[in-house]
């Protein structure tokens, strides 16, 4: 939350360049596309998931989140039928993996983390084509279908091009586009854009998000927490193969309790002793530091427990200090990860 103007004409802008909210597609509605339940997954001694279970809808996207280790990787490999789990059961679009596997992996787009199942001296289209192939097009429907796909992600200037000429944000829109090739029920997101730039981290969020508009049910792994504000529909946090969480964006969001703001301040006359009188006031309630020399401006304020942020703020003013801008030093997205990783410790 970033809030700017005089205290009494705060407008929230946190959201002013996020990714468009899932309210712009219809509501989600109908059965599960996957079903997973109770899943399971040892390796020898170690248990790396332990009773998982995800349901999502067609036209849902939903964010899978998790420190390092959590299993989330291995739960991906699970509901891609790449991998068998220990106990439990995956089920997409009706198909069960041990019943048929090629029925049950042709419901399946996936893009995979660090893809690197390009061949990077033939073209985009040659690559895609090839790919169509496996999966039992004729050469002329998976031509056909690649230049489709191609066109969908914005590389239709691009076909002919080799893939090792192709820029890391162009590759990662082919793995899309290879994902869309045959129209899947569902699409399998391993964090895809952990390490593109802001605009092709966007363009890839969009390219989803358009899959999900015409029914495709979406896993999203991320580790950019900030990205599923707007985005996802439901999250599940994995730890130490657990689910710690499992719910609306807003739902995590309510686990948060921000107690920690940034300030940008303005006082008449730029007086000292107005800031002394505000923290005087402000005790023991909350507490106004200086970042660096303070001249600039930029003021934590660090708040005691119970204590509401807006009678902070009407204690600033009253002081006769006037507030430029205030944000939440960690978003409440991040400060909810971290409570429900810490519970899950403890």
């Amino acid at each position: 939350m970033v809030m700017s103007g005089s205290i009494g004409e705060m407008t929230d802008v946190a959201d002013a360049d996020a990714t468009p909210a899932p309210a712009r597609r219809a509501a989600v509605a109908g059965p599960a596309v996957l079903d997973a339940r109770e899943v399971s997954q040892r390796f020898g001694p170690t248990t790396v998931l332990r009773d998982v279970s995800l349901t999502i809808r067609a036209g849902e996207i939903h964010a899978l989140l998790g420190p390092n280790g959590a299993g989330k990787t291995t739960l991906i490999r699970i509901l891609a039928g790449l991998q068998h789990p220990t106990a439990g059961s995956v089920e997409i679009a009706g198909f069960h993996p041990s019943a048929n596997a090629r029925l049950f992996r042709q419901q399946i787009g996936f893009v995979a983390s660090g893809d690197r199942t390009f061949y990077l001296r033939i073209s985009g289209l040659e690559n895609l084509v090839f790919f169509a192939r496996l999966h039992g097009m004729t050469r002329r429907q998976a031509i056909r279908r690649s230049e489709e796909v191609l066109a969908d992600v914005g590389l239709a200037e691009a076909t002919r091009k080799p893939v090792g000429t192709y820029s890391h944000g162009m590759q990662k829109r082919l793995s899309v586009a290879r994902a869309l090739l045959t129209s899947p029920a569902v699409m399998l997101i391993d964090e895809a854009t952990h390490d593109l730039d802001p605009d092709a981290a966007r363009r890839v969020r969009e390219l989803v998000a358009a899959a999900a508009a015409r029914g495709a049910a979406v896993v999203w792994v991320t580790q950019r927490l900030e990205e599923i504000r707007g985005f996802a529909d439901e999250v599940t946090l994995l730890d130490a193969g657990r689910v710690r969480f499992s719910g609306t964006v807003p739902q995590l969001m309510s686990h948060a309790a921000p107690r920690r703001y940034l300030l940008h301040l303005e006082h008449d006359g730029h007086d000292s002793r107005v800031l002394l009188a505000a923290r005087a006031a402000l005790a023991p309630r909350a507490t106004l530091t200086p970042i660096g020399d303070g001249a600039s401006g930029h003021h934590a304020l660090s708040l005691a427990a119970e204590v509401v942020l807006g009678d902070a703020l009407g204690t600033l003013a009253a002081a006769g200090v006037r507030l430029l801008s205030c944000q939440e030093e960690r978003s409440e997205i991040e400060e909810a990860f971290l409570l429900l990783v810490d519970e899950g410790g403890a």
